[in-house]
Formats: structure tokens, sequence, C-alpha cells
């Protein structure tokens, strides 16, 4: 993987730089959620406003789960305290921190890992049960590395649980969507890299704002199918901040088993 910057290196520093200014995505879950955690009560979720459904998690203790790009205090706590064996792994070190914030601050083991979720070279060949990987891929340019690699770690009868993007809000400009306006300017799939003019790619950087591409629904489906998975469920989310959650599902989750 020859990325044109070093993407990994410039979208770490966001998310560390999220966890300072306290984003949603990096705010440690609870101990009364961890409470209700152990006694059986919890729910996590893959995309923004609808938690995972029971059936796609299963049975939870014992089990061996990778929370893949997932970092933040969030998913891995709750699973650690319904009993799953958890490994955390994301490219923000602040973002893992937060994660065993949780875990000292509870009493809870969990391993936490850096890296890039194209590249699982830390972790070895069929050695999870469950994977659960939230809506993150929009980070990185090439979605297939990650499917490959969960494909690798994942136990034969493992699941894959992913949420993403539907590609469609990135036909739109988005400082209109901002403003609550749908104005159609780009060609799919957009890539922050290659669909903007250099002048308005340039003050995105200077802001510090993240590196995102949109990947096409061939890419996300398709590409999991391709690796060899099953797909076993799919169902969408709305965003609650892009105007197009008026008219359709903005989000997707799918459910994924290595035969």
């Amino acid at each position: 993987m020859n990325d044109p910057i070093d993407i990994r290196a410039y979208n770490r520093l966001y998310w560390d730089r999220a966890v300072e200014e306290g984003d949603r995505w990096t705010r440690p879950v609870t101990a009364e959620q961890i409470a209700d955690a152990r006694r059986g009560q919890w729910q996590i979720f893959l995309i923004e406003n609808l938690p995972i459904p029971p059936d796609w998690l299963g049975h939870i203790s014992g089990r061996d789960v990778l929370c893949l790009a997932s970092g933040g205090g969030q998913q891995g706590p709750i699973l650690a305290a319904a009993s799953a064996r958890v490994t955390v792994y994301d490219n923000s070190p602040r973002q893992l921190a937060q994660d065993r914030l949780v875990a000292e601050r509870d009493g809870l083991a969990l391993t936490t890992l850096e890296g890039d979720m194209r590249r699982l070279d830390a972790l070895a060949g069929e050695t999870f049960d469950l994977i659960v990987h939230p809506v993150s891929n929009l980070f990185v340019p090439d979605v297939r590395p990650v499917w490959a690699e969960a494909f690798r770690v994942l136990r034969h009868g493992g699941a894959l649980l992913a949420g993403f993007n539907n590609p469609a809000i990135y036909i739109f400009d988005q400082p209109a969507s901002e403003r609550g306006e749908l104005v159609v300017r780009h060609a799919l799939p957009y890539s922050d890299l290659e669909s903007l003019p250099d002048a308005e790619r340039q003050s995105q950087i200077e802001r510090g704002l993240p590196l995102e591409w949109s990947h096409t629904l061939a890419d996300q489906i398709a590409g999991q199918l391709e690796a060899g998975f099953v797909l076993t469920g799919l169902y969408e989310d709305r965003h609650s901040d892009h105007p197009l959650s008026r008219y359709m599902g903005t989000y997707i989750a799918t459910r994924a088993v290595k035969p």
C-alpha cells in the first residue's frame, strides 16, 4: 500500500485531537454502563443510533472479540464487562487510552493494540470469534484489505459486524450539507485527496480535518463476499446531522460469517 501521503499518521493526529476536544465518539462509557453490562444489560453500536441486534452478537461470554478501529472506551469495555476476551485495535493512541482508562477504572481485562486497520500483522490467523468494526473505514483509501485481514484473523464460524457510510452522502457538497442544504457536487467514488480542488483540499488539511473516502457499495459489500465471507444480515440507520437522512438511510451495517 503506497498511500499518497502518510494517511495513517495524518488521521491519527485528528483522532488524538478529537479525544482532547471531547468528540462524542471518544467519550468513554460510564461506570454505570459497565455495571449494567456485568448484569447482562447492555448494547453496543456499529452505526449511530440503532444498536446491534442481539441475535447478531449471540453468546458473548468467553468469546475472543476484536474491536477493529474501535477505540474510544465504548464498545470494547462493554464487551469485556459482558465477559468477552477483548482486543481493541485502533490507529489513535489517545483513543486506546480511553479503553485503558475504563479498564483500570472498572477492573476490566482487555488488550489494546495500535495499528492500521488494513494491516493486522500483530494478530495471528484464526484468533477471534467475533469482530466489531464500527464506522471507520472511511478513513482509509482502500477497504478491501480490511476485509481480507478480518477474514484471516477470524475463526471458522466467526462473524464480522461492520458499519459504514452509505456512499450517497458524498455526492453532496459538504459545506452546504452542514448548512442543511443538499447540493449535488461530486462523482462517486469520492476522495478528499482527488475530488477537491487543490486550494480546498489544502485548506481542509490546514484546518486538521480528517481525510475521507466514500468507497463503493461493491467494495463495501461485494468486497466482503470476495474475501470469503457469507453475508447473513444487513440494516440501515440515518445520520443525525446530514440532510440526506430526511430521505434515505445514510448508514449501513452488515453481518458476515467466515464459513
